[in-house]
């Protein structure tokens, strides 16, 4: 078997990789993953022949010659490559995971710190056990900061990706009630998201947290803090002005005093900019210009994202959910004065034995809240609602259908749920 550092400069010769033969830039290195229903060896000659200098596999099946190069397993092949790079690399990186949020802060993280510094970050939200190689394998000679986006569902993930890239920085956006079957309720949430802290307690290694925050601000107790928020002793100061429909901020800190003017919707999103704000201002980026590249920015892909379609304002937040994150949504949703409102709420998955109760819980908040028209769509919500009088399709099918016959216009739409639900597909009814 071939040693790293052979195929270290390779890949230096290379200076991309890629895993999917749909996608091969001309002269790249391939890489042969293995999944439950596929197997990235068989794709290694297609890749070769698509432009690909050398394919790396782990099957000694396919007829070898110099272009392929085989090795004992090709994901961990990956792993040990991404972190050699990053070792050998002088940039700086900052680590994000959390409950909700990791991919709005590390987008608007990205955004700012890009406007001084050679920066790179997680594509989409590629976080997980290949997702981060590939954003690591993506440092140039030139990258000052990587920002790496890292998310998990069973213990021990996150400390697994800390040991791939070996983080300088680090932020918990929060700790929420995500993939709760995966984690076994609550505080295994609590010990999975703490994973990064431990890494960079190890190290003596900063992090960054919302001091708001009780919960983040006990567990981070004796580490190297820089602190944002509200409170008087959080060392990036803000507070909400408006969320009506988009988030604004004032920002009280480094001697400003300015509104921030997103084009972001929901107050919860508040701590991902003040998160953004404050590791600029680490970094020593000017103030107005992490305030202009945050304003600049458009959230898309269903997170966050308002959607004017001419007869209709939908504010689609429908990439993910979870008790956490839907419970703030409506109650920030609930303070809109304007138009009339509507609420469509998907499924939340991944909740395990509390599956019943959580989406009994939303029921109960809705009862208690000013949030107009309420229809819920999957299994899991009609089985909550049952009795209620709420409208129910346990199909998203079921839920277009009625929808498009509706001739809806003048609403104010939120729609949330998990990805799985696709609620994205309800946009043209609207």
């Amino acid at each position: 078997m071939p040693d790293l550092e052979k195929i270290y400069r390779l890949f230096q010769k290379c200076g991309l990789v890629t895993t999917d033969s749909r996608n091969v830039p001309p002269g790249s290195m391939f890489f042969g993953l293995k999944g439950d229903l596929f197997d990235g060896n068989r794709f290694a000659p297609e890749a070769i022949n698509k432009g690909a200098a050398y394919a790396i596999v782990d099957s000694a099946e396919i007829a070898l010659n110099e272009k392929y190069i085989l090795v004992e397993n090709v994901l961990e092949t990956l792993q040990a490559l991404a972190r050699h790079h990053r070792e050998l690399s002088g940039a700086k990186v900052i680590a994000i995971t959390g409950s909700n949020g990791k991919t709005t802060t590390k987008e608007l993280t990205g955004a700012v710190l890009s406007t001084v510094f050679k920066t790179v970050m997680t594509r989409g939200n590629l976080n997980n056990h290949i997702g981060v190689p590939l954003t690591l394998l993506s440092i140039q000679g030139d990258t000052e900061i990587a920002i790496l986006e890292m998310g998990a569902n069973h213990p021990g993930e996150i400390a697994h990706l800390c040991n791939i890239g070996n983080p300088d920085y680090g932020i918990v956006t929060n700790i929420g009630k995500a993939h709760l079957e995966g984690f076994g309720g609550f505080q295994g949430v609590i010990k999975a998201k703490s994973e990064l802290y431990h890494f960079l307690r190890k190290k003596n290694a900063p992090v960054f947290v919302n001091r708001d925050n009780a919960l983040l601000w006990e567990i981070t107790e004796g580490m190297e803090r820089i602190s944002f928020g509200t409170s008087e002793g959080a060392g990036c100061r803000g507070v909400i002005a408006e969320t009506d429909p988009f988030l604004v901020v004032r920002l009280h800190h480094a001697g400003t005093n300015q509104l921030l003017k997103t084009n972001l919707v929901g107050g919860y999103n508040f701590e991902n900019v003040m998160a953004a704000v404050c590791i600029g201002e680490n970094f020593k980026v000017p103030v107005q210009k992490a305030v202009l590249a945050i304003m600049d920015y458009i959230p898309e892909n269903n997170r966050s994202q308002r959607v004017d379609t001419g007869h209709n304002i939908l504010l689609m937040d429908a990439y993910n959910a979870n008790p956490s994150s839907m419970k703030a949504a409506l109650e920030n949703f609930s303070k809109f004065t304007t138009g009339e409102k509507m609420v469509i709420l998907g499924d939340m998955m991944e909740l395990g034995s509390s599956s019943a109760a959580e989406h009994m819980e939303i029921i109960r908040l809705l009862d208690s809240l000013e949030v107009g028209r309420i229809i819920l769509v999957g299994e899991l919500f009609s089985q909550a609602a049952s009795g209620t009088g709420m409208l129910c399709f346990p199909a998203m099918e079921a839920a277009r259908k009625y929808l498009s016959e509706q001739n809806i216009r003048g609403k104010t739409v939120l729609v949330k749920g998990s990805r799985k639900m696709q609620l994205e597909k309800l946009l043209n009814c609207f």
